[in-house]
């Protein structure tokens, strides 16, 4: 069963990105194209005089020494060879290498992606549309990465290791494989996961060969393309772009300007990133530090490596794998190097790509659309059965707690909480003390504001403790309420940014991934509410101890 609420509705997400999803006039100037689905062959027009069959081979040919080692399905194969063609189009999502997937999210950037290509193929079929995940293995935040969630048991990676994170030495994490088999429990989908997961971390040396294995094998039927950007030949196609942020420092100029507008639309609006006013990293044996520009010429910060203009010039020809776009340049990176149309991301990441257009302008690149990627809320047959028991909406269970009971309270009581008729009553009394005040003194109208004042807010006072008493003679049945919003927001956050994909492949015995293709809508710009029908057995809901 499917259900989808406004994203404005939720209370989780930004006003930037709803404003976003509402086109709002001031934010126009923002984006090139809205991700409407008709407006991809304009789109499509313009990536084509801007993406060279040269650049088409070369990626191609990156590609398939990517996945030399990696047994692929017929579908990615052919898409990574349709490349090539001047008729093929990539939709692209990026995420760090979050262990085992990390958070829902993940999944649903990707599935988003894949369900995108399948409908513009439908739509233009002249078109051959290729999903791509963008895998961050140039970033260094390894906390964000390093931990999952099962069924409120957190599992975390430690480690010492600098430097990218893609580079990084996945030995250690077969302690963390075993503590999978107990949690994971003995149906068939836990014991493949478990062993999914051994394959992945321990038979793969790097987090980026791990990654690509692990995503691989949960999409291989859905032709997706993983890409590691950290590649000496792509490197090459950006060399233009990365001298002229070396030589001219302009990319931060052009996002500054634009920070300062997004300001004065309003205020509230958040900065999601900050230019820097070199935005590159100099990357080499563990080192990952950023290149800044002094009165003697370049350095890499805490380091004692430097460069002259000409050295660090004939550096960038030589070894452009030792330099790494920030997060300011990798949206205009994936753009030079892929022919993209559409990048699908969260509301953060819609946020700071909203900060990038003149960026872009500047480096004569198109500017992709921006896809907001689907959010879901997942609810099992038991939980629905509860909902519907409870007299809940989909609507009522994103309330906050302390609203949510309020409501319920009003809802069950046998009386009116809402003392607002008492209230306008009362004020109707005050007018007619107010006009005779008018013919008085002074001192007299203000004698007639304090009482109103007072009166008014004993009236309040009154509201709150029949509210506090009607809580109390249902609080079981608010505490069965507040506990079902719990289970479906754990820690007051969507679930997709705390529960781990394995937790729902277990109750769908398989199917999770499949039942999100086949549900989900890219274009629709709703919050989707899926209901499904657990298949798990007992002996996967088993009690766990660590």
């Amino acid at each position: 069963m499917i259900d989808y609420i406004p994203f404005k509705e939720t209370g989780y997400f930004s006003e930037f990105i709803t404003d976003y999803l509402a086109q709002k006039a001031e934010l126009r100037c923002l984006y090139h194209r809205f991700p409407l689905a008709t407006n991809f062959p304009a789109q499509i027009k313009e990536k084509q005089a801007h993406y060279s069959a040269e650049n088409r081979n070369t990626l191609a040919e990156a590609l398939e020494k990517q996945y030399k080692n990696l047994s692929i399905s017929k579908k990615t194969y052919h898409n990574i060879e349709a490349i090539r063609q001047e008729n093929t189009f990539t939709v692209t999502t990026g995420h760090q290498l979050s262990l085992f997937t990390g958070p829902l999210y993940f999944i649903y950037k990707i599935v988003t992606t894949i369900v995108s290509c399948e409908q513009l193929k439908k739509l233009y079929p002249q078109y051959n549309f290729v999903p791509i995940y963008w895998m961050a293995t140039e970033d260094h935040d390894f906390e964000e990465i390093n931990h999952f969630s099962f069924r409120e048991q957190k599992l975390s990676w430690h480690s010492e290791q600098g430097g990218m994170v893609g580079d990084f030495s996945t030995d250690g994490l077969e302690r963390i494989t075993k503590i999978l088999r107990v949690l994971l429990g003995k149906s068939h989908q836990g014991q493949y996961l478990a062993s999914l997961f051994e394959r992945a971390y321990e038979q793969h040396p790097t987090l980026s060969s791990a990654t690509r294995y692990l995503v691989n094998e949960l999409f291989t039927l859905y032709g997706l393309v993983i890409i590691d950007a950290n590649d000496k030949r792509l490197k090459e196609l950006f060399v233009p772009h990365f001298r002229q942020e070396l030589l001219q420092n302009d990319a931060h100029k052009e996002v500054e300007k634009t920070l300062a507008y997004i300001k004065s639309v309003n205020k509230n609006y958040p900065e999601q990133v900050h230019p820097r006013e070199i935005n590159i990293f100099y990357v080499k044996d563990g080192i990952r530090e950023r290149i800044v520009k002094d009165s003697e010429g370049y350095a890499v910060l805490n380091t004692s490596i430097r460069f002259t203009e000409e050295e660090i010039l004939r550096h960038l020809e030589c070894f452009p794998e030792y330099f790494s776009p920030n997060v300011i340049l990798r949206p205009l990176y994936q753009e030079v190097i892929l022919p993209n149309l559409a990048y699908v991301g969260g509301g953060g990441e819609i946020a700071y790509w909203l900060e990038l257009k003149d960026m872009f302008a500047l480096h004569k690149a198109p500017f992709p659309m921006l896809m907001l990627r689907n959010s879901v809320l997942l609810i099992s047959e038991t939980q629905e059965k509860k909902l519907h028991k409870l007299g809940l909406t989909h609507h009522d269970i994103f309330l906050k707690n302390n609203v949510l009971e309020n409501k319920i309270t009003q809802r069950l009581s046998e009386y009116p909480i809402d003392f607002t008729p008492q209230r306008q009553c009362l004020e109707e009394h005050f007018a007619h003390l107010y006009q005779i005040a008018a013919h008085t003194d002074k001192s007299f109208l203000g004698a007639v504001k304090a009482q109103e004042a007072k009166q008014l807010k004993g009236l309040a006072n009154l509201e709150k403790r029949l509210l506090k008493a009607q809580k109390k003679k249902y609080r079981e049945t608010l505490d069965r309420v507040i506990d079902l919003r719990v289970s479906l927001f754990p820690k007051e956050s969507l679930q997709e940014r705390v529960d781990n994909f394995s937790e729902y492949m277990i109750e769908s015995q398989g199917k999770f991934i499949d039942t999100l293709v086949t549900h989900l809508s890219p274009f629709d710009f709703r919050f989707v509410v899926l209901s499904y029908e657990s298949g798990a057995s007992k002996e996967d809901c088993i009690e766990y101890f660590i």
